[in-house]
């Protein structure tokens, strides 16, 4: 494959460069804009401790609506990369993070800890995760021998022990009746609402190192979709790269689905999106995907708490209204 490395690296930052200016524009509006909007200005004296700004607007921003909208954004960068790290494996368009079933894993550990009557953070997320860990490795069991990377085989694990995790879903939400199921609804359609900057904090640390290490290995995702054979022959290790990937993913999609729910589409439209506008090259999608993903799901997470006259809905509610009519606009006119 043809490389010009001078060129791609100044493609790579001025993308993102647009992308990153494009995200503190969106989060910018995120802190100004709310049930009471207290606008930009407020922001910037919030941020540099100005003598006129307002404690009580001050908090709001600080402590309410920062938190969230990083957390708004690690979760959207995370589940973009995810879907478009799933898509080069699997080389299947319509694969997204929660094809192989982690996010039911993660779903089943949430539930449990909900009806356990565990507190929303450590002791739901920390279930959540151990579920979605647990998925990992039984689908890494079920699929390994001769054919542990054969895309097809991974898959049908991945559909199988999705379906069987939503099975195990809906007889714990039949078995619940009381005020739980209204928590345990709302946490499976994906919420925000309880972020603060120890589980932003958090979600960075652990996500970070995986978007450094999926970016590291993009050129060797172009060199999958050749094909096997071709990636062999150029030395590459196909086993070792797609484990590599595959748990790292993983890892970073269910620490995002303990701490938020299940939020889905982002990982489904957004890499589609920025393949058809800058071209099928992972080096430019990776951070594409990070700040693509990141701002989209700001915007909906925006919209989720200030559209409705009567409260807020969850996020996921957001994010599927708008990237089911995309994705089905995409499918008419792209043939993906």
């Amino acid at each position: 494959m043809p490389v010009n490395r001078s060129s791609i690296i100044k493609r790579i930052t001025l993308i993102s460069l647009i992308l990153f200016i494009i995200l503190l524009i969106v989060i910018l509006a995120a802190l100004a804009i709310g049930s009471t909007s207290t606008g930009i200005k407020a922001v910037y004296q919030a941020f540099f401790g100005h003598e006129d700004a307002d404690s009580m607007t001050r908090a709001i921003i600080l402590h309410l609506r920062l938190p969230r909208a990083v957390l708004a954004a690690l979760v959207g960068a995370a589940l973009s990369l995810g879907g478009l790290v799933f898509q080069a494996i699997l080389r299947n368009p319509l694969a997204e993070p929660y094809i192989l079933g982690i996010s039911g894993g993660s779903a089943i550990g949430a539930i449990l800890g909900i009806l356990m009557g565990l507190s929303r953070f450590p002791g739901v997320s920390l279930l959540s995760f151990t579920g979605s860990i647990i998925i990992l490795f039984l689908i890494i069991i079920i699929s390994s021998g001769h054919s542990i990377l054969k895309k097809d085989s991974l898959l049908l694990a991945g559909v199988m022990v999705n379906s069987f995790c939503s099975a195990v879903i809906m007889f714990l939400i039949s078995m619940t009746q009381d005020s739980r199921l209204h928590n345990i609804m709302f946490w499976l359609m994906g919420d925000l609402s309880l972020a603060d900057l120890n589980k932003a904090g958090i979600l960075a640390a652990i996500l970070c190192p995986c978007f450094i290490l999926i970016f590291l290995l993009s050129n060797s995702m172009n060199i999958l979709l050749l094909g096997k054979e071709m990636a062999i022959t150029m030395g590459i290790s196909v086993k070792a790269i797609t484990l590599t990937l595959l748990i790292t993913t993983s890892l970073m999609v269910s620490a995002t689905v303990s701490n938020c729910g299940l939020i889905g589409f982002v990982g489904l439209v957004i890499p589609h999106i920025l393949r058809l506008i800058l071209g099928s090259d992972h080096r430019v999608l990776v951070p594409a995907c990070i700040l693509g993903g990141g701002t989209y799901m700001v915007v909906c997470d925006l919209m989720a708490r200030t559209l409705p006259d009567q409260g807020e809905m969850p996020a996921g509610v957001i994010t599927a209204m708008i990237g089911a009519p995309i994705f089905i606009f995409l499918l008419k006119k792209t043939k993906i």
